[in-house]
């Protein structure tokens, strides 16, 4: 299996998921605008995502991946069958106990987020938060369907589905909300019912696609097949290997959740301006490092079940030649260009010039940690794929600390654009201690040129930033709002001009990507 490909196809359907993305928080942006009902539902939003994380993409993907890539490889089809069989019955008894209780404890789960809304805000946040709650149980079973077909190499499905989510709720703004508006009920509500259908779709699909391989797991509702389930052994692993995920999943988003708190005493618009800067955010976190990382922790919990030293170490240094080759110059994009950014993409309807410069602020904080939130992405699997979950909520909890140290520090100055700022710093310094022990305990040995590997980049960055410093400098992006078409070309110019120069100057630099674009790993299945 090409690394490369398998990584590209995941990268483009992410781009789609992407840009469909951008263009649903475009839509709410110009329909809804910054306010105290787009700060409710982004509170409420951010709750089901929160467990969602935690429990469904985070410790739990994080456990059962490794679990199900070493059964698939040492006991064979019946017997991972049967894995799955059990976990997902464990999985959909907790999912619906959890989704009961969240329902119940809305009132307590929007005051942990965000206790400084206002009234009127807090409690149309309780209201969307009680409709969304059952989000969680669809993504988590979506996140085990995407586990089974990602450890038997079928990428595409998975990196598709979260298209749905987005379709669903432009489809709910375009059509939903005005038709709410019109019988004089609050539009905001419209979202939190395309967040519930996108949720559902995503399952069915991924179901479907699992089913037509012979691979859907049997889901038993009896109660002694639930205990026979849970007492068994490879589920009670995957159970004990949750819990040092859960925590340090947990403590990750911990600080987003602070950061959420903080950002609901300052300024009204606040949480939505930092809700508006993650979206850009995650459009180069999620193509560069969620595609690395999908890709990449089957093929090292399959390399360590062999005992594949050498095969291990090499896919982590193909992985972060990635990071550093294309992380770079997207965070300096972040950190010297993000007004045209946040302008082009969000500069509509009831966006003011205010709300595209706070944005613009929170997004320079995102773009000095944007190395370090992609790195991540690649190194923490590969703790994960040795069965090791320990070491990284270790440093989590570590890094917490600090970000919260930070964020004393700044938030008095920044304001909210120190709640992105701390984050990213945080996420360099977990980065840089997740790498350091990989390499103290022999797990990951560089291989050699990374001197020159990162000296012909970085100089290839210094060419990339003086260039979008000087378009920045040289365009009033606010006042072309008028003028969308004329916008929109300037800035798919200049993003194009970049990639040619960054590209442009590593070859003329000496730079080879040829090994890096054939890279493979074998194994079952190959």
């Amino acid at each position: 299996m090409n690394l490369f490909r398998s990584a590209s196809l995941v990268s483009l359907w992410t781009l789609l998921s992407r840009i469909t993305g951008l263009a649903r928080e475009l839509l709410i942006a110009s329909t809804f605008g910054a306010s105290a009902m787009t700060d409710a539902f982004n509170v409420a939003f951010r709750i089901p995502n929160l467990f969602r994380r935690l429990f469904g993409e985070g410790a739990f993907s994080q456990a059962f991946v490794p679990v199900l890539a070493r059964s698939w490889e040492q006991a064979g089809d019946d017997a991972t069958q049967a894995l799955t069989d059990r976990v997902a019955t464990v999985l959909a008894w907790a999912l619906l106990g959890l989704s009961v209780v969240g329902v119940l404890a809305a009132p307590a789960l929007v005051w942990l987020m965000a206790s400084g809304m206002r009234p009127q805000g807090f409690d149309m946040a309780v209201t969307l938060t009680r409709w969304m709650f059952p989000y969680i149980a669809f993504l988590s079973l979506v996140a085990l369907c995407a586990g089974i077909l990602n450890t038997r190499k079928r990428f595409a499905v998975p990196a598709a589905t979260p298209v749905l989510l987005n379709l669903s709720m432009i489809a709910a703004t375009l059509w939903l909300a005005p038709w709410l508006a019109l019988h004089r009920i609050e539009p905001i509500h419209a979202l939190a019912a395309g967040v519930l259908l996108g949720g559902v779709v995503q399952l069915v699909m991924q179901a479907m696609a699992l089913a037509r391989l012979g691979l859907l797991p049997r889901i038993a509702w009896r109660w002694t097949a639930l205990r026979g389930a849970w007492a068994d052994t490879s589920t009670q692993e995957i159970l004990r290997l949750m819990g040092p995920s859960l925590l340090g999943v947990g403590v990750a988003h911990l600080s987003m959740l602070i950061n959420t708190q903080i950002a609901s005493y300052l300024r009204p618009g606040s949480v939505s301006w930092i809700s508006y800067a993650d979206r850009l955010m995650e459009f180069p976190t999620a193509l560069l490092g969620v595609a690395l990382g999908v890709v990449l922790l089957p093929q090292l919990s399959a390399a360590h079940a062999r005992g594949d030293r050498d095969e291990y170490s090499a896919m982590l240094d193909w992985g972060l030649r990635w990071v550093l080759l294309l992380a770079l110059p997207c965070a300096v994009a972040l950190v010297v260009f993000p007004l045209p950014l946040a302008a082009v993409l969000y500069h509509y309807g009831a966006m003011t010039n205010t709300d595209i410069e706070q944005i613009t602020r929170a997004l320079v904080g995102w773009g000095v940690g944007l190395v370090g939130l992609i790195a991540i992405k690649v190194l923490a699997p590969a703790y994960y794929a040795g069965l090791d979950t320990r070491t990284p909520v270790r440093i989590a909890i570590m890094v917490l600390v600090f970000t919260q140290l930070c964020n004393a520090l700044f938030v008095g100055w920044l304001a909210h654009a120190a709640l992105t700022l701390s984050i990213g710093l945080g996420a360099l310094v977990n980065a840089a201690f997740l790498l350091g022990g990989l390499v103290r305990r022999g797990a990951y040995r560089p291989a050699a040129g990374w001197a020159a590997f990162g000296l012909r980049i970085l100089v290839a960055c210094g060419l990339l930033a003086a260039f979008l410093y000087g378009v920045a400098a040289h365009v009033d992006w606010l006042a072309l709002r008028s003028a969308m078409g004329m916008r929109l070309a300037l800035l798919a110019a200049a993003m194009l001009a970049s990639g040619v120069l960054y590209f442009g100057a590593l070859h003329l630099l000496g730079m080879d990507l040829r090994p890096l674009l054939r890279r493979s790993v074998h194994g079952k299945g190959q």
